[in-house]
């Protein structure tokens, strides 16, 4: 339904709707995980990138590959191992023959990277470089093969994998790249309720048919509408604030932050928050953007851009609880 530029109040209802759409899609697949969802869904209409955190068997894999045939785009999978090279990501250059003129030439043969959604599953499995590979492609859309660019289909999405348990023969994403990723979401275990509806799903002959929400263009336009959305001087003053209290050389860092804390969020941090806070309002229906908005964010955006010290350890003080403190403490 096309709606006037100049009514905020239909493009907020537009966008809710669909918002609301794609998780009635979503929801015929996978039970419950509606937080998730919502911080997936707002990671991809303000163009950012996510970090998924959890166990083996919590169907994230399942959750991404079904937001993908909601909303058409293509999708990808890669599983990053140790032995995995970055042209395995990329693509690589191959020698074809062409038989009419008896000629040879090469031929690029494009990688997984080249998909709207790509699932990189276990990132941390793999050596930098090859980590680097995709991280690039994040953060330029393209990647560059023998000299030659080649752009990314748009819209581009990056949902990257991490098993917290098994950490032996991984290779930890620097703080550098992980700032690259607009969230960090933790994906925990299933209510009672919802692992009873999960196993009576999955173990029964009932089937379910998803039907696409938005094509490309649609998605695309939607993402621009976020850029749109007006903020307060106020929720920038206070998302920046939040921000630069956690750096612990700030003059504005509470005590608890200096004692605490090695390393503090960067600008992107705020930039991902007000961005983060425009879909967010957008996606119940407000033209406008809130304190709260920012707020219900803010653990995503933070967690994985802070740095505690081994006294947080020793006190058992994480970034979570950390990020908890700050919000009660920024006015």
């Amino acid at each position: 339904m096309a709606v006037e530029v100049n009514d905020p109040v239909k493009l907020a209802d537009e966008f809710q709707q669909a918002f609301a759409n794609i998780k009635q899609e979503i929801h015929k697949a996978v039970i419950g995980q509606d937080d998730i969802i919502d911080l997936l869904l707002i990671s991809l209409f303000s163009r950012g990138h996510c970090v998924l955190v959890g166990v083996p068997g919590l169907a994230k894999t399942l959750l991404i590959r079904t937001l993908a045939d909601t909303l058409n785009l293509s999708f990808n999978r890669i599983q990053f191992t140790p032995d995995l090279m970055p042209g395995d990501i990329t693509g690589t250059e191959v020698i074809e023959e062409n038989k009419n003129e008896g000629t040879k030439e090469f031929k690029f043969i494009k990688g997984p990277i080249f998909a709207n959604i790509v699932l990189a599953d276990e990132i941390n499995r793999t050596p930098p470089k090859t980590q680097a590979a995709l991280l690039e492609g994040m953060q330029e859309y393209h990647v560059t093969a023998s000299g030659t660019t080649y752009d990314l289909d748009t819209p581009f999405f990056v949902l990257a994998t991490q098993n917290p348990i098994e950490q032996e023969g991984t290779y930890p994403l620097p703080e550098a790249q992980l700032d690259r990723f607009m969230f960090n979401i933790w994906v925990d275990y299933p209510s009672f309720e919802e692992e009873k509806a999960i196993v009576s799903q999955t173990t029964s002959k009932q089937k379910y048919e998803l039907n696409a929400v938005l094509d490309k263009d649609k998605i695309e336009e939607l993402q621009s509408l976020v850029r749109e959305v007006p903020v307060p001087e106020t929720v920038l003053d206070y998302a920046v604030k939040l921000v630069g209290m956690t750096r612990p050389e700030s003059s504005i860092a509470p005590d608890y932050i200096k004692k605490y804390m090695s390393w503090g969020a960067g600008p992107r941090a705020s930039q991902y928050l007000i961005l983060g806070g425009k879909a967010r309002a957008l996606s119940q229906g407000r033209y406008n953007v809130t304190e709260e908005d920012i707020r219900e964010l803010a653990k995503p955006v933070l967690r994985h851009r802070i740095v505690n010290n081994y006294a947080a350890e020793a006190e058992g003080y994480t970034t979570v609880k950390l990020i908890s403190r700050l919000l009660d403490d920024v006015h």
